[in-house]
């Protein structure tokens, strides 16, 4: 009879260990793809300056390479457009870029690099 025993428990048994296998591999494919993005952050020392007075938009980067070329863009009438300021963030995945606006009223500016968008940062210029 304890020869019975073992050959019911063993099918009840392998039932439930399939089913953990599959779902640690499960977990591991859904893990990978949503892996977390890289990011920038973007901040103006000024809200409002004069055409062509300089001020500095800088901030920092989590999950890019230190040495990432970052690049900062305006929004005009037809979309985005890359300005000729860029850097490449430091040891400490920092940026501090110098900028002058010609473009008068509301600017919004924006730091790109590495697959990452920053936030956008709105500077007036009189």
């Amino acid at each position: 009879m304890s020869t019975g025993l073992l050959v019911c428990a063993a099918p009840l048994a392998a039932a439930p260990v399939t089913a953990h296998a599959s779902a640690p591999q499960a977990a591991t494919a859904s893990a990978q793809q949503q892996a977390p993005r890289p990011t920038l952050t973007a901040k103006a020392t000024v809200k409002s300056v004069k055409a062509w007075q300089e001020f500095r938009v800088y901030g920092t980067s989590t999950r890019l390479a230190s040495g990432t070329r970052v690049t900062l863009q305006q929004l005009q009438k037809k979309g985005w457009v890359s300005l000729p300021i860029h850097m490449n963030t430091t040891r400490s995945h920092a940026y501090n870029l110098r900028v002058k606006l010609g473009i008068k009223g509301l600017n919004k500016v924006r730091i790109v690099g590495g697959g990452a968008v920053s936030n956008t940062v709105q500077v007036t210029v009189r």
